[in-house]
């Protein structure tokens, strides 16, 4: 008999492992300004969509890079903490 497979927890982009795809569960419209919510839209970033962090500054509180579908974006912190991912499951 197999073991179940562990269910993927949400967790906020900037806790996603570097260069492990995830898929964007939601996002806090309501933590970002009208401008910074606009942006993450015309770039595509809604419920469904792959994404994959890339590097974190060093610097605390630095920007992030990403990947959204087939585009690397570098976006703030606070922006970043406002999505949530699931962790795509690793291929065996």
């Amino acid at each position: 008999m197999n073991a179940p497979a562990a269910i993927p927890v949400p967790v906020r982009l900037a806790q996603l492992h570097r260069h492990a795809p995830g898929t964007v569960a939601g996002v806090e419209w309501d933590r970002l300004a009208e401008p910074e919510a606009r942006r993450l839209r015309e770039l595509g970033l809604d419920e469904g969509v792959e994404v994959e962090l890339l590097h974190r500054s060093g610097l605390f509180g630095g920007p992030l890079a990403c990947r959204i579908g087939r585009m690397t974006v570098a976006l703030r912190r606070h922006v970043a903490a406002a999505i949530h991912v699931t962790p795509l499951a690793q291929h065996a």
